[in-house]
């Protein structure tokens, strides 16, 4: 967009250089002219890398590499003292100290300790007193960052992810973000963006350790590949479990039994039904793609967001069939072993 920008004040378009002038508060007798992108993103894009102790050095270096190529207001801070206010005033109430997982304890303290909300309440912080920071009037709109299949799995947090006030990427599947981010790379000369596209995704919200690091997929129980497909065959074949076993037998049959997809199969459905409830609360967003987890924007296919969090007519259906079916990914594997 900023690129956009200094393309048509080259060309001098006139009311778009009064616009820019005003949107980022310069007096009404400036000359000043947004001519390089750059400096033109740092006076409206503000980008902040809000980490813990959890966060790696690795991470940080991504993201402010990121900010400098193109050219955004950047700061990095850590949470780590809000976080422990909160964690104390939660023991005194209570009497009760959560753990990580790390540390032996469950699943339920290890969730709740990642304090997701805290990012959305420093979001809007930052959003409302920047500009006074900078010394101009006005707030600065909060962008979202959960695509179309951490939506679908309801792998966000609710008022983290979900609190924003519009959300460039919602409609975008992470197959698909993927190859914009490799055709930006290169368009726009941001070689920076190499190490995104082979980074692990990871929330760093937990504690790493020799043995356990927090990745997206792990934790999904899925890889983004895998819903990407399913989130297609959900919204664009208008598939239930029985259409999506059926299609992915074909689909997926060379390297995966009928009982594994039948596993990842009920995963995706399981998943999908008990976190629905999330997709009311879903950022604004473009929802330019067929595959769009909100289903009602086109006021068709509308579903509920309660769900049973079984299937059994539609289970029991492929249970029955996978478990007549040859499994071909043996076949496939001894094959290639012969070969």
């Amino acid at each position: 967009m900023c690129r956009l920008v200094a393309e048509a004040a080259h060309k001098g378009d006139k009311q778009l250089i009064l616009d820019t002038r005003r949107m980022v508060g310069e007096p009404e007798d400036s000359v000043h002219t947004p001519l390089d992108p750059h400096e033109f993103c740092n006076k409206i894009f503000h980008t902040c890398c809000v980490g813990t102790k959890n966060s790696s050095a690795e991470t940080r270096k991504r993201v402010k590499d990121l900010s400098e190529a193109i050219g955004s207001y950047h700061m990095d801070l850590n949470t780590d003292t809000l976080v422990t206010s909160v964690r104390d005033l939660f023991a005194f109430v209570t009497g009760m100290r959560p753990r990580f997982r790390a540390h032996g304890r469950c699943g339920a303290e290890n969730l709740a300790l990642q304090d997701a909300q805290l990012r959305m309440l420093l979001a809007y912080l930052f959003a409302q007193l920047l500009p006074w920071v900078r010394g101009r009037q006005g707030a600065l709109l909060v962008l979202g960052s959960a695509n179309v299949d951490e939506s679908l799995h309801g792998y966000f947090t609710k008022y983290d992810c979900s609190a924003a006030d519009i959300n460039p990427i919602a409609g975008i599947s992470k197959t698909d973000l993927k190859k914009f981010i490799a055709y930006a790379r290169d368009a726009f000369e941001i070689p920076i963006l190499d190490d995104f596209l082979i980074a692990m995704p990871t929330a760093e919200l937990e504690p790493i350790s020799e043995t356990h690091v927090q990745t997206y997929e792990v934790d999904m129980g899925m890889t983004y590949d895998e819903l990407s497909v399913f989130g297609r065959f959900r919204k664009v074949e208008k598939c239930g479990p029985y259409g999506m076993f059926t299609k992915l037998v074909h689909k997926w049959g060379s390297f995966l039994s009928p009982v594994q997809i039948v596993e990842k199969v009920k995963h995706f459905v399981f998943e999908c039904a008990r976190n629905r409830h999330k997709m009311t609360t879903l950022t604004p967003a473009y929802h330019a793609e067929s595959y769009s987890p909100n289903d009602n924007i086109a006021q068709t296919n509308l579903r509920p967001f309660h769900y049973p969090l079984r299937f059994p007519w539609q289970f029991k259906k492929i249970d029955e069939v996978a478990a007549v079916l040859p499994d071909r990914s043996n076949s496939a594997a001894d094959k290639t072993k012969t070969d």
